[in-house]
């Protein structure tokens, strides 16, 4: 486990793969307890496959105040993954509406209208390629659970290493990270970014994902979407 930064209201902190993110035995909070003490709350998610940057709060005013952010879309998260096939467009954005199957455990995507399906939106670039494989940041617009792997998936761009979700057998891990997250203090109001490319492990060794070649989150470099 990894801190990039932590005071006495928010943590910053690297998950790694395989780690849950939730409160449980063995799970984040319970490791950032043990190693700084004190109240640990989430405010946010990633898959127990999912790697990458997480901020905690520290005390119940703090975690408040940063759901408001994430409702607001003050709180911008962004993600790195690798995908077999390229994006046409290489930019853009995906929405669709999501089913989730929770006997098979997957998401799907439906059409518009169908019981239960949730509506999900991202916004996409392509950072490069290399031979039948892309590396893509990812900006979530929703939160849905398996949103990028699904959204993905369905047109044809399996992440590399998600064999739920067609990816095939890769030899390595699922490649997709959150490789960067910016918010508002909750003390200070100072806005805060913090970037973490992922390890050079395969595929990622494949692609430049050093932190000058990527985008910064204060920048608009992948397009808003309107609000629905």
């Amino acid at each position: 486990m990894e801190i990039l930064y932590h005071d006495d209201r928010v943590v910053v902190c690297v998950k790694p793969a395989g780690v849950l993110s939730t409160d449980e035995p063995g799970g984040m909070p319970a490791l950032l307890r043990e190693a700084l003490g004190g109240d640990i709350r989430g405010v946010h998610r990633l898959d127990r496959v999912t790697g990458g940057v997480m901020v905690y709060a520290r005390t119940r005013r703090a975690a408040s105040d940063l759901g408001a952010q994430m409702r607001s879309g003050r709180f911008r998260k962004r993600y790195l993954a690798v995908v077999h096939g390229a994006p046409s467009p290489a930019a853009g954005q995906m929405t669709d509406w999501l089913l989730r199957d929770r006997a098979a455990r997957v998401t799907r995507a439906v059409p518009e209208g169908t019981p239960c399906a949730q509506y999900a939106a991202l916004s996409y670039d392509t950072r490069g390629t290399a031979g039948p494989l892309s590396l893509v940041e990812i900006e979530l617009r929703t939160g849905r659970t398996h949103q990028i792997r699904c959204q993905l998936s369905s047109r044809g761009l399996p992440l590399a290493g998600d064999r739920k979700y067609g990816g095939g057998e890769d030899g390595c891990a699922l490649a997709l990270w959150s490789f960067a997250l910016a918010f508002d203090h909750p003390r200070t109001g100072e806005r805060m970014a913090f970037t973490r490319p992922p390890d050079r492990l395969p595929p990622w060794d494949l692609f430049h994902t050093s932190k000058r070649t990527l985008y910064s989150l204060e920048k608009a470099a992948i397009p808003r979407l309107c609000a629905r």
